[in-house]
């Protein structure tokens, strides 16, 4: 079990466009955007009927990234008014060991690990005060 880095901060947002603008303006560089939504996004999430714009910003150096998330319907603003706005994303090997030492410590698994496009293993973990993680393992 290893953790390599702290692969990404993910903030929850009202205003995309404007806090995109505003990171912008600061420096970050915009590396990627799109839309999450279907049963992939939900199992990951643990929020029914999810669908959000996410766009993903970095600095020229590489080293850590932020993720802005927008989501779009009632249901999961109303699920996420009750949760923390951030989460913090840990690149890490051997997911699933790291997952079993979290839950034995007490760790509540929102989404049990999920494999995304066959690149990435996810899974998203909340912790102590509500602190959530997402983990992931980059598939060989």
């Amino acid at each position: 079990m290893k953790i390599h880095k702290i692969d990404h901060v993910g903030i929850i947002v009202n205003n995309l466009a404007e806090v995109k603008e505003f990171f912008n303006d600061f420096g970050l560089e915009v590396l990627g955007e799109g839309e999450v939504d279907g049963k992939w996004a939900e199992r990951i999430t643990g929020l029914a009927e999810v669908k959000a714009t996410i766009v993903l910003l970095g600095m020229s150096d590489g080293q850590a990234n932020l993720e802005l998330v927008k989501f779009h319907t009632d249901l999961e603003l109303s699920n996420i008014q009750q949760s923390p706005k951030t989460h913090i994303a840990f690149a890490v090997e051997d997911i699933e060991t790291v997952v079993a030492k979290l839950k034995k410590k007490g760790a509540e698994i929102i989404s049990e690990i999920q494999n995304y496009n066959n690149v990435y293993k996810l899974c998203f973990v909340q912790g102590p005060e509500g602190i959530i993680l997402e983990l992931a393992e980059k598939m060989r």
